[in-house]
């Protein structure tokens, strides 16, 4: 793949033979940035486990202490008393069989849909829209629940989902270029915390295998596992 000049001379800075520890990797991170935006700042952990079998699935959610730095649209499916709570709640979007017609119809201006577990009927309808775009509600991601004030406070303050993916990877956002580096990595933190408790009892041997951080258009920064374990213990 060619690469720009700016990916390739940053690139030329990080030794990839080294595993770096987490605050010298998140400083190269704000450092080896060039864009004119501020970028993302994203976390890949390679998990020992095997995504095959049900009983190594990995998934959950996390606050992040400090957010991502980006301010998520959520959309929820209620009815009755709840529809209030959620626009009180700060809801984008809140309704019900009008907003199926409109996703059907093409419409997908949200970050995440959160249902009552009476709507999933509706919702059901659909999941071949929004499971392959990672927006259907779900009870294991804590998006189909009648606490509809609680839960969009956390979304909006910064709670992320985390599912390891058929490589065994998982990827989420830590937070922007801008942010301090004692903020990323207390961000950093709560996400792997999190991630090490959802350790399935079926995994065997290495849990966290490889730790990489970059932001959106720089390149890849490996930050020594063991130092990820250590902290979070």
């Amino acid at each position: 793949m060619n690469r720009g000049k700016a990916y390739n001379d940053a690139a030329a800075k990080i030794d990839r033979r080294k595993l770096y520890d987490t605050a010298e990797a998140l400083e190269m991170v704000k450092d080896l940035s060039t864009a004119k935006f501020d970028e993302t700042v994203e976390i890949h952990i390679k998990l020992g486990v095997d995504p095959r079998h049900a009983d190594q699935q990995v998934r959950g959610t996390v606050s992040l202490p400090h957010g991502t730095g980006k301010t998520r649209k959520v959309l929820v499916f209620a009815k009755g008393e709840k529809i209030k709570e959620a626009e009180d709640a700060g809801a984008d979007y809140v309704g019900g069989e009008e907003l199926v017609e409109k996703i059907q119809g093409g419409w997908f201006d949200f970050d995440i849909a959160v249902a009552t577990p009476d709507m999933m009927g509706v919702v059901g309808k659909l999941g071949k829209l929004l499971g392959p775009r990672g927006l259907m509600p779900n009870p294991k991601a804590g998006t189909v629940t009648f606490d509809i004030e609680r839960t969009i406070n956390e979304l909006k303050a910064g709670r992320i989902e985390y599912r390891v993916d058929k490589n065994a990877i998982v990827h989420v956002p830590i937070g922007r270029k801008s942010f301090e580096v004692d903020k990323l990595q207390e961000n950093l933190n709560a996400f792997a915390g999190a991630l090490i408790k959802a350790k399935p009892a079926a995994a065997k041997g290495t849990y966290l295998k490889s730790v990489t951080i970059c932001s959106t258009m720089s390149p890849g920064i490996r930050i020594n596992p063991l130092a990820i374990m250590a902290a979070n213990k």
